[in-house]
């Protein structure tokens, strides 16, 4: 696989201290090359994540061995739905490094390979119980989209109901966990319920990791008119109004021509009258 352009600004430094240590076990210049990729699918997974996961690659196939490398690689397959590819990453790095912390992502996997049951049997693992509260939280998540996968409706709500969701303190998977919430409550067709918890969700997600606000807005039937067409419609209703302006100048020119003629005397009328039908002849 050829290498892909990095900017030249990008050395590798930006990545994380713990990512930095795992690479010691490198040579220095294979280490900043394979740092500097991973800057890059770090950069683009979320606007860009096939770029993204072509930087992965250029990493994975630099330093395979490496537990973080393919972390990364295991993420921007995520980012791409390559979910087969991505569960084999994460897999090799859990096995590397015997953390459960990509758990929850690898049951979402089984998830997007149409496998529910196999995250919901995930959910119910003893490695749940050795995940941090932001985990656990993931994984309440993950299993309530399985369940929805499933056609559990009521299932995925009760999934959901949880001392986390009932706290009044936001935390970093509030605005998330509200908007799931709301979003089953919204789905089971319980429609002033979803609009209280799509409410909640906007008031915790500080940072706009959801669509919590347009949901919101949407059930209250407010319209949003794109600023392109708004612009569009501007310059038609000028456009109009331009029109108008000019067809009322000319009706009144021609009244005014009108009147003028009325105005003339009479033998003035016939002269002009006389010139013009000469002028006529002579062409």
């Amino acid at each position: 696989m050829k290498r892909l352009p990095i900017p030249e600004d990008v050395t590798g430094d930006e990545i994380d201290k713990d990512v930095r240590q795992e690479l010691l076990s490198l040579p220095k210049t294979l280490a900043d090359d394979v740092a500097r990729n991973l800057v890059m699918v770090a950069r683009l997974i979320d606007e860009d994540p096939e770029g993204a996961y072509g930087y992965s690659r250029v990493a994975l196939r630099l330093a395979s061995r490496v537990a973080a490398v393919r972390e990364a690689a295991g993420f921007a397959a995520y980012a791409s739905q390559k979910y087969s590819e991505a569960l084999a990453e994460f897999r090799a790095a859990r096995r590397m490094t015997g953390n459960v912390d990509l758990w929850p992502v690898m049951a979402d996997c089984e998830r997007g390979l149409g496998r529910p049951e196999k995250a919901l049997d995930m959910a119910g693992a003893p490695e749940v119980h050795k995940l941090d509260k932001a985990g656990q939280v993931e994984m309440r998540l993950v299993a309530a989209g399985a369940r929805r996968d499933m056609g559990q409706l009521d299932a995925a709500i009760v999934t959901l109901q949880s001392p986390e969701l009932a706290s009044s303190s936001v935390q970093p998977w509030t605005a998330r966990l509200r908007y799931a919430y709301a979003d089953a409550l919204l789905a089971a067709g319980r429609v002033d319920e979803a609009r209280e918890w799509f409410a909640k969700a906007v008031e915790s997600d500080r940072d706009g990791s959801t669509d919590a606000s347009d949901r919101l807005a949407e059930l209250d039937g407010v319209e949003f008119l794109d600023a392109l067409d708004a612009d569009d419609e501007t310059e038609t209703e000028t456009d109009d109004e331009t029109d108008g302006t000019e067809a009322e100048s000319d009706d009144v020119a021609e009244a005014d021509a009108d009147a003028g003629a009325e105005d003339l005397p009479k033998e003035t009328a016939a002269d002009t009258s006389d010139e013009d039908g000469a002028g006529t002849e002579r062409d």
